[in-house]
């Protein structure tokens, strides 16, 4: 969790930064609602490191408000890869190339989102940060794909899933010596169902008329009906699942721009 802070803090200031000059250079102080608005944007979460995945959402603004402060309809799609805690990059005694020690499966969460935000302090004119409360749920849909690795076989070297090298009739058959493909695997995904909520704040800070870019920083929750196995379980009592988890918490943080009409 300080890791996600300490990222949250440095983009802040960046940000910051970046458009710190643009405040001063516009003119127009007229103060304006904008019946939609649609970003695109990277995430991190302390589930996947400081690249997470990619978002996309649009908000529209509805005829009531939400005693007394504007609300939109928020409508939110995000593709994200969800990590076990104890994955290690590890460096193989027969190469330089790095490959995660004990991986089976990825994970990666397409999430849909639907859900209000709420504006809660308007930029005054074009000076300021405007600040909005949301609140989403929807569905997930997690793919679970096999983690490749590369094995050495004699004088050549061949990709095969991780789970091969446990769950094999004959042991491990090499010891892995790098990271396999990433798109390695995906046609023998699985798919598994489940359901995500989050809260968040978002930070929006207009650098020119119409278009945005800003921040939104929250929490979600996220639930499958089964143990996704990450990294089994490698002892010889309880069973394979045993250290993954069918439920997901998260604080996240996404950098967003795109227009406003």
């Amino acid at each position: 969790m300080r890791t996600i802070y300490k990222w949250t803090t440095a983009t802040l200031m960046g940000w910051l930064l970046f458009t710190g000059n643009a405040w001063a250079q516009n003119t127009d102080s007229e103060d304006e609602t904008y019946r939609s608005i649609t970003t695109f944007g990277i995430t991190s979460n302390t589930n996947s490191g400081v690249l997470g995945g990619l978002s996309f959402r649009q908000a529209k603004l509805l005829s009531g408000d939400f005693f007394g402060l504007p609300q939109y309809r928020y409508l939110s799609v995000e593709i994200v890869n969800v990590k076990h805690p104890k994955e290690i990059q590890t460096t193989s005694n027969f190469a330089s190339s790095r490959y995660i020690y004990g991986k089976e499966n990825y994970l990666f969460a397409l999430r849909g989102q639907y859900g209000r935000e709420i504006k809660l302090f308007e930029r005054s004119g074009d000076e300021g940060i405007a600040v909005s409360g949301i609140f989403a749920a929807g569905p997930t849909l997690g793919i679970i794909k096999p983690y490749y690795v590369k094995i050495q076989e004699g004088n050549q070297t061949r990709s095969v899933p991780y789970s091969s090298l446990t769950q094999g009739s004959g042991g491990l058959q090499g010891a892995p010596i790098g990271s396999g493909g990433f798109f390695q695997g995906l046609g023998d995904s699985k798919l598994t169902v489940g359901l995500n909520v989050k809260a968040a704040l978002s930070f929006e800070l207009s650098t020119f008329r119409n278009n945005t870019t800003g921040i939104e920083i929250g929490f979600l929750a996220e639930v499958f009906p089964n143990k996704i196995v990450i990294i089994p379980n490698p002892g010889p009592n309880g069973s394979r699942e045993d250290g993954n988890r069918s439920f997901f918490t998260s604080g996240y943080v996404t950098l967003f721009f795109g227009s406003k009409k």
